[in-house]
């Protein structure tokens, strides 16, 4: 042996024998589910300040104990990387109930006692809007007509918004200026619904919120109010997993509230923000704000305040019966729809998107667009696809928001591309009663197609697209996660007999990485979280149920135990 390998032997016998840094936490006697590349499965894991140090068996992570660690015996409970929600409205969601809490509304007579009950309580000619009651939620499916608005409050404008569309009291349509003469001129998209017979509005809007005058009611926030309610929706996120979200819409009132609850260490989620560009109005102004927002110095923002890219919309929404779609709706009582050939909205034609999708891939943003109907995801996978000739798109993870009709060559365009499409499985959950009552059972084959997405290799992420309300179940949509895995465990829906497309279902390891991993390559944030990897933050949560071994029907009902961000204990039960 010469003095050069003798060297190296005692430099590798020093190392064997030299003491283990102490952590500063240790969990161990658990099921620790890393969600690597592999999915395995230690009995215990050790940090030190915010990082995950060590994964593996008990009597390897329990050599790093010294006298100032916190040793947490997991009894055999389940630890996950803390869950990512993909798509969420957080700003806007937490002020809902600011001014007064509003009943869950499962009826059209739920809605005009609520109406009823705020023509009360407010002075005449108060204007009463009711947000994201959808029709296809409620157990008439349909719209409150404009003489049922009428009749609950008479001296009130009365506004029932459901995303793009709307249906108005006499009031508020004579105080928007809408009437039978009226015309959309603006360039956008929409229109109004008329009486064949009279010419006289129905009341119901299509794509023109932009129209209504209405004006707030109630008491307003101040800017510690909005502070304080996004705080207490984060630590609400936190007690369901939550320890990352995506805002699907972000404004600058909404990314200083961040910037604020990071500065002040009361952050208590990773943000990946997808920047809202409107795109009415002429084209060079749309890409300008688009270079804008890459110049924020947010675009370089750390692991926990990010922006990443930019939001449009480029269709309607299948719960108001205005999403894009590649083959008519269909005439229908519930959506009000009486043209044949009518496939629903489109707000951005091809050529007008390609020049919005390709500023943005130039800037270094990702990309993505509120595409409901297999006719937007067509449209924009297409126009991904004509991008990728001249520069290429996978390292910016362009999106696709919601993404619930596909078809079987937009599955594969999308793995082609390296396309994300962010779905909300508690769509499926709340509204497959309607679809399938309107489009029948095989038009629906590749709604939110999540096992095909999987086997054909796309990364798919799981998210909610919460939009009023604090509270997991109650909030509109639910941001329960595990509501959210169940239901792409068994695709079971509320008021729905049977499971839609069962052969779409995904097993257990593929719904938790909808939730983490998955989810962080959506949001760029994978470099940190959405795993229990080495070097990662330690940002993770103890189950009181194992969701790879518990009953399916246990998988809904699991709670949170404790939920640790960056290696600190943000939430205990």
């Amino acid at each position: 042996m010469n003095s050069i390998q003798t060297y190296v032997l005692l430099v590798a016998v020093m190392v064997c024998f030299e003491p283990l840094a102490e952590a500063d936490l240790i969990l161990h006697n658990g099921k620790i589910v890393t969600v690597d590349s592999e999915f395995s499965i230690h009995q215990a894991m050790a940090v030190e300040g915010n990082r995950i140090v060590a994964v593996g068996a008990d009597r390897d992570i329990l050599k790093r104990k010294g006298a100032g660690t916190e040793v947490l015996d997991l009894g055999g409970k389940m630890v996950l990387p803390g869950l990512i929600d993909s798509h969420v409205h957080p700003c806007s969601a937490s002020l809902t109930e600011f001014d007064h809490l509003i009943p869950q509304m499962d009826s059209v007579a739920d809605v005009l006692d609520y109406i009823k009950g705020r023509a009360e309580t407010l002075e005449d000619g108060q204007w009463i809007v009711v947000q994201q009651v959808f029709i296809t939620r409620l157990r008439e499916q349909r719209y409150p007509s404009r003489e049922e608005l009428d009749r609950a409050a008479p001296k009130n404008p009365v506004v029932f918004r459901t995303g793009p569309d709307a249906s108005l009291n006499t009031l508020a349509l004579k105080l928007s200026g809408i009437d039978r003469d009226f015309r959309v001129t603006d360039g956008g998209p929409g229109h109004i619904e008329k009486d064949p017979g009279t010419g006289e509005p129905t009341g119901i809007l299509r794509s023109c919120n932009r129209y209504i005058k209405s004006k707030a009611s109630g008491a307003a926030p101040t800017d510690r109010d909005r502070y304080e309610r996004l705080r207490a929706l984060f630590g609400d996120y936190n007690s369901v997993g939550i320890t990352g979200i995506g805002d699907g819409s972000t404004r600058p009132a909404h990314l200083k509230l961040f910037r604020k609850l990071l500065d002040e260490g009361e952050l208590t989620v990773r943000v990946a923000a997808q920047y809202y560009i409107g795109t009415i109005g002429p084209i060079e102004e749309i890409q300008e704000r688009i270079r804008a927002v890459s110049r924020d110095p947010l675009c370089q923002g750390g692991p926990m305040l990010r922006i990443i890219g930019i939001k449009t919309f480029l269709d309607g929404g299948m719960l108001t019966g205005s999403a894009y779609m590649r083959k008519p709706w269909g005439v229908s009582d519930i959506y009000a729809i009486d043209d044949p050939t009518y496939r629903g909205v489109l707000f951005i034609p091809k050529d007008r998107l390609l020049p919005i999708v390709r500023t943005a891939t130039e800037c270094g943003l990702q990309f993505t667009a509120h595409s409901v109907g297999d006719g937007a995801v067509h449209t924009l996978l297409d126009v991904y696809e004509e991008l990728i000739a001249t520069m290429p798109i996978r390292p910016r993870r362009h999106c696709i928001t919601h993404a619930n009709f596909m078809s079987r060559e937009a599955v594969d365009q999308a793995v082609a591309l390296g396309v994300i499409p962010l779905v909300q499985p508690a769509w499926l959950y709340l509204d497959t009663r309607t679809l399938a009552g309107h489009f029948g059972y095989e038009r629906l084959r590749y709604f939110q197609p999540l096992r095909s997405l999987f086997q054909a290799g796309a990364v798919v992420a799981g998210g909610s697209d919460h939009m009023q309300k604090i509270g997991p179940s109650r909030s509109i949509n639910p941001y329960d996660p595990f509501l959210g895995m169940w239901t792409t465990l068994t695709r079971r829906a509320r008021w729905y007999d049977g499971q839609l497309h069962p052969e779409e279902a995904l097993d257990r390891e593929q719904a938790i990485r909808l939730y983490t991993i998955n989810a962080a390559r959506a949001l760029f944030q994978d470099e940190h979280a959405g795993s229990l990897e080495v070097g990662k933050c330690a940002d993770f949560i103890v189950l009181d149920t194992d969701l790879l071994t518990c009953p399916v029907d246990a998988v809904k009902t699991t709670q949170v135990l404790r939920t640790y961000l960056d290696g600190r204990l943000v939430y205990r039960r």
